[in-house]
């Protein structure tokens, strides 16, 4: 039991890190309109993530609002 929630701790783990890295790199490179497109995408995965408590509210929360702000920050 406790390995196979390990299992599907770690691949949401996973699955919301690479999401945040996949959109870093977006906005890095100035693609704006597909890093717009990719951030509902990734505030599902922090949901998702948030939801089944891998990690906590008020983190998801946090990450959410940097994401955005940098987003908000590069498109003015």
């Amino acid at each position: 039991q406790s390995k196979k929630n390990r299992e599907e701790n770690l691949k949401r783990s996973e699955a919301f890190k690479s999401a945040i890295k996949k959109f870093k790199k977006l906005v890095e490179a100035k693609n704006l309109t597909e890093a717009q497109a990719a951030l509902p995408a990734v505030f599902q995965t922090l949901d998702k993530a948030t939801k089944t408590n891998v990690i906590k509210k008020n983190t998801a929360s946090r990450l959410k609002s940097r994401l955005s702000k940098r987003l908000v920050t590069k498109t003015a």
